[in-house]
């Protein structure tokens, strides 16, 4: 009873964990959205086919082959369209004009290829808000074009990793880029664009490497890991790719951005300092004015002063005239 309860368990895990992996890209439905399929290898490519999955039934949405060109299905006819089945044939990505809610699934795009044989990409087509919203970062992460950039997932000390996932975040998709299972041995096989190097082995089981670094490779990556215990951990980081060149053109605008502000800072200390001396200024005049009166009541008999009193208008004027000699006239 103990090995069937065991054997239950262990496929339910199993189950679990594939209808996890079931998916290759989850796209956020929209009424243009774009299914992307594109075929990374170098095969003779003979034929490619989307369907859509609805349970047990498939449905068939359009054939391409470079022979007899495409054939869309009439139920789909006005509603999908390929911008580049014309370019190379390995980008044979659909798109739709009207999506509706109808059109929430599961699609399969299968590339027939020699000699590697049947290559096939699934897509989820999901009702949700932006992605990116629901996964914040924990850090950032920065590196130079060029760069074989490695990306961590920061898991708990002695934690008893068994499954680690790795996608890249989009506001409109999610793309699975490696995933591990060490209780099956079994490792995924991305189908994503862009080539991504990873191990599936205990030591390296947490990190993803990504070649020769672009551009477009700056994202959210969201690391996803489940312990035996059960437990489960996500880590997202945010990649910054950047021109080597590019770091030197930053410093112009940060030393730019220093000067204005130090001029900034002069120019709040002089108008703060004109303001305070001009009220200096203008209290001094006014302290002058209140102190006159004082000055004039405490001066106004000093001799000096140019006032007088009424007593001092009515004191005597003395005049000195010269005195003459009264000599009689002579008589002739």
């Amino acid at each position: 009873m103990a090995y069937l309860i065991l054997l239950l368990a262990i496929l339910h895990v199993h189950k679990a964990w594939c209808e996890a992996t079931f998916w290759d890209t989850a796209v956020q439905l929209s009424e243009t959205m774009t299914l992307e399929c594109v075929y990374p290898l170098m095969d003779n490519l003979t034929q490619v086919e989307w369907t859509k999955i609805s349970g047990t039934e498939t449905v068939n949405i359009a054939v391409y082959n470079p022979n007899y060109h495409m054939h869309i299905n009439h139920n789909y006819l006005h509603r999908v369209h390929f911008l580049n089945s014309t370019v190379g044939f390995r980008n044979i990505s659909l798109s739709f004009y009207n999506a509706s809610e109808a059109d929430i699934g599961t699609y399969s795009c299968l590339f027939h290829t020699f000699p590697s044989g049947l290559w096939e990409k699934k897509i989820k087509v999901v009702q949700s808000d932006s992605f990116e919203i629901a996964a914040s970062s924990n850090g950032y992460q920065y590196a130079e074009t060029g760069q074989n950039v490695t990306l961590n997932c920061q898991l708990p000390r002695n934690w008893p990793v068994q499954q680690v996932m790795w996608e890249k975040v989009q506001p409109h998709q999610v793309d699975i880029l490696a995933s591990c299972n060490l209780s099956q041995g079994t490792r995924y096989t991305s189908k994503y664009l862009r080539r991504i190097w990873s191990n599936c082995s205990q030591e390296s089981i947490q990190s993803v490497i990504i070649p020769n670094a672009m551009a477009a490779d700056s994202g959210l990556y969201r690391c996803r890991s489940e312990a035996s215990t059960g437990e489960k951990e996500t880590f997202v980081i945010r990649l910054v790719i950047t021109d080597g060149g590019t770091n030197k053109y930053f410093i112009l605008p940060i030393a730019g951005g220093s000067v204005s502000l130090v001029l900034l800072i002069l120019i709040i200390i002089i108008i703060i300092f004109y303001n305070r001396r001009r009220r200096r200024q203008v209290r001094t005049p006014l302290k002058e004015l209140r102190e006159k009166p004082s000055k004039v009541a405490t001066n106004c008999r000093s001799p000096t002063s140019p006032i007088h009193s009424i007593d001092d208008e009515k004191e005597d004027i003395y005049v000195n005239y010269p005195t003459f000699s009264r000599r009689p006239k002579p008589r002739f």
